[in-house]
Parts: structure tokens; C-alpha cells; sequence
């Protein structure tokens, strides 16, 4: 695993109930990868291949789009080691949630 990216996907939305929808169909989508990754209260990070990453960064604004959202903004956090693995989600948050 050489790559870790936290995604916050922002769109436009009516009301926050649909806003929340939107985001949830977002967030199936991520877990739907299969990839490792944690859904926190402001952004959602996934851990893979930078490039498999990248394409399920893109993916997130088309199934945003897709479900309702008249645009959308995110702001995407990325770590790269093309040489190595990248810190875990485990080693970086378990100590906290015991």
C-alpha cells in the first residue's frame, strides 16, 4: 500500500437532507472498492494503490453528480511512497478509539 488519501466531498445540495444522501452514496461507493478505509465526520480515507486512489477520487464527483448534485467540490489530502508503504489508518487511529 503505498498511498493514503482523505477525501471531503462537498456538493450542492437543496437541503441537508439531501445533502447527506448525496454524500452517503458517495461513501457506498468508497466502501464498495473493497479498499481499507475509515469515514469520519468530515472526510472519509482510503488506503491502496495511488493510481487504483486517484480513479476512486475521480469516481466520487461523478457519483456525486450522479446522485443529485448540481456541482461539486472536494478537498482531497494525498500521501504517496512510491518506494514503501505508507502509515496505516490502524497504527495512526486505534490507540484512540480504545
Amino acid at each position: 500500500m503505498n498511498a493514503s488519501v482523505a477525501i471531503q466531498v462537498l456538493p450542492e445540495a437543496a437541503t441537508e437532507e439531501e445533502l447527506i444522501q448525496i454524500v452517503d452514496e458517495v461513501i457506498a461507493y468508497i466502501k464498495s472498492t473493497g479498499l481499507s478505509c475509515s469515514v469520519g465526520p468530515f472526510e472519509t480515507t482510503i488506503e491502496g494503490d495511488y493510481d487504483q486512489l486517484m480513479d476512486i477520487v475521480k469516481e466520487c464527483q461523478h457519483i456525486a453528480v450522479k446522485a443529485g448534485a448540481p456541482y461539486v467540490a472536494a478537498y482531497i489530502k494525498v500521501v504517496y511512497r512510491p518506494k514503501g508503504d505508507v502509515l496505516t489508518i490502524e497504527k495512526k487511529i486505534t490507540k484512540h478509539h480504545q
